[in-house]
């Protein structure tokens, strides 16, 4: 079960306290630079977990200005579309816990229900990837959502190196017989990531599983494959390229 740190109280709370029942995820964005970018990417991968885990999610967007230039940037990064709060009104659909993903534990998060904290990024302006927006996104999940980030050329070189690194591997593990994943694995990747979103607890256990000695190929594709289900950095993407 995913469990969160209201930033409220300090304390841990269950994402979705009711099994099966509807969790909304609102994402609070007043404008667009790299900081509401990483607001809307931890909103993304809380809907992206409670999925994984079975639970029903209803994706909000609240914002103020520059809400066209945030969503194509956020677009760019693989987030999901959010639905607009605008359009919508009113009380939500039933759902069983609200959690608010705001900018820092003093972000604007109207209403009752969990807040989500957000550390900033050092950034002026959104950060720049190449042609690759995925190596912004990787950069950005190498902290806790609660750790400030600096996106320096050295950060960014480092999430594109690793990035590239873990495609071509992928690219060649899926040409090997398919292994399940080990149990162990699997379980060690729903602990990190139900550990208040502990991403680099995930980018840990792919690190070992890339390096380890003792998994199949097939094995080490499925992990890898599984975990972008989180992660959305499109790790299998050179499938079918020359070795």
């Amino acid at each position: 079960m995913l469990r969160i740190t209201d930033a409220r109280t300090g304390e841990p709370v269950e994402a979705a306290p009711a099994r099966r029942g509807l969790t909304r995820v609102e994402a609070h964005a007043p404008g667009f630079d790299t900081t509401a970018l990483r607001v809307l990417l931890v909103a993304d991968l809380l809907v992206r977990a409670l999925e994984l885990g079975g639970t029903p999610v209803w994706a909000l967007l609240s914002g103020g200005r520059d809400q066209a230039e945030l969503r194509a940037g956020a677009a760019a990064l693989g987030i999901r579309p959010f639905e607009d709060t605008r359009d919508v009104g009113g009380p939500g659909l039933g759902e069983t816990q609200v959690l608010h993903v705001t900018a820092g534990s003093g972000g604007a998060a109207p209403g009752s229900g969990v807040r989500v904290a957000v550390a900033p990024v050092d950034s002026v302006a959104p950060a720049a990837a190449g042609d690759d927006p995925a190596v912004l996104r990787f950069a950005l999940l190498s902290q806790r959502r609660d750790a400030p980030v600096r996106l320096d050329p050295a950060a960014l070189d480092e999430a594109r190196d690793t990035l590239a690194d873990w495609r071509r591997a992928v690219a060649a593990w899926a040409h090997e017989p398919s292994r399940p994943i080990p149990d162990e694995v699997r379980a060690e990747l729903r602990a990190a990531w139900e550990d208040d979103l502990d991403v680099p607890g995930v980018l840990r256990v792919l690190r070992r599983v890339r390096s380890g000695p003792d998994l199949p190929d097939g094995a080490r594709f499925e992990t890898f494959a599984y975990a972008d289900r989180l992660l959305g950095v499109d790790l299998t993407r050179d499938l079918g390229s020359p070795a």
